[in-house]
């Protein structure tokens, strides 16, 4: 019998982490908040947050090993910013970046309405989710529903994240050309303590990365609670509109898949657009044969993935 060859990742976990674990997802009674947890334990490994009227967003998200927290919500330099979220700018001249907390905005920022959660589908160390919101103008109206199709595959060593994430309009929509917007990263950058960056065309400064295109972006930084550094990478699927996406690599070391930084583009009433992302998180420094291993990985298998 022919044997079935075995990937870096099926090394990886065998070698570091040994026998893989259920995880259990658990939605709060209000609908609002759906925590994921390993087998056996009581602190979860990742929440997705949905609070009404509220943009919906992931954090904490804790390192793989369990020692640490990889995301930062409402850091002092960015209070819109929330761990892992979607955030766009100049929609038909709305922002749904900056959440109404600058002066501007107070006239001109749209809002965020998530619909209640439904319990996350579990199989063993997969689980998915999906999180539904109106997009508001700020007179009200309705202008775009947005949904959020989420998997988490735990690996013990690392984790595997998928998002498809899909706009549909309700009237014509235009999406003007800005530096960033989509879906964003806010790790607990300090600058003191520094940080990795590396895309995958071999940059490796924020200078470099900024507005260049990649098929995905890593980031690696010292985090509390560890001796070593830990990090994410999230990749661009290859059939994503405008792939290899151009990116948003900020001071701070925030990362961002930002279609928007090549020009404006338009969604038709009714119309759906949809962009596939996927999120690896690891410990230690980058790996970059990993992340590409994840990325060509990702563009084969992420199509045969249902949702129930």
């Amino acid at each position: 019998m022919k044997k079935k060859k075995m990937n870096m990742h099926d090394m990886d976990v065998r070698a570091v982490s040994g026998e893989i674990h259920d995880l259990q997802g658990k939605v709060d009674c209000s609908g609002q908040c759906i925590k994921i947890f390993r087998e056996g334990k009581d602190v979860p490994i990742l929440i997705q947050n949905a609070e009404n009227n509220k943009r919906p967003y992931i954090h904490p998200i804790v390192v793989p090993d369990g020692k640490g927290i990889l995301t930062e919500n409402q850091p002092s330099h960015h209070l819109w910013q929330h761990g892992l979220y979607i955030g766009l700018n100049d929609v038909n001249g709305i922002g749904f970046w900056k959440e109404g907390l600058s002066e501007k905005g107070k006239l001109t920022d749209g809002t965020f309405h998530p619909k209640r959660l439904a319990s996350p589908k579990v199989n063993k160390n997969i689980v998915n989710w999906t999180v539904e919101t109106d997009y508001r103008a700020p007179d009200g109206k309705h202008i775009m529903t947005e949904l959020q199709e989420w998997i988490l595959k735990d690996m013990q060593s690392h984790y595997e994240m998928q998002l498809t994430w899909k706009l549909t309009a309700n009237i014509d929509l235009r999406f003007g050309k800005y530096s960033y917007g989509g879906l964003f990263l806010r790790m607990p950058y300090r600058k003191e303590l520094g940080a990795q960056i590396l895309n995958s065309e071999g940059k490796n400064t924020q200078i470099a990365t900024e507005a260049q295109r990649a098929r995905w972006v890593a980031i690696s930084m010292p985090i509390e609670g560890r001796t070593d550094k830990a990090g994410i990478a999230i990749l661009d699927h290859k059939d994503d509109p405008d792939h290899p996406v151009c990116w948003r690599t900020d001071g701070t070391f925030g990362i961002s898949p930002s279609r928007c930084i090549a020009g404006e583009w338009r969604l038709s009433k009714t119309e759906t657009t949809v962009s596939k992302y996927g999120i690896y998180v690891f410990c230690g420094n980058i790996n970059p044969l990993a992340i590409e291993d994840q990325w060509q990985s990702f563009c084969q298998t992420e199509s045969e993935v249902t949702y129930g």
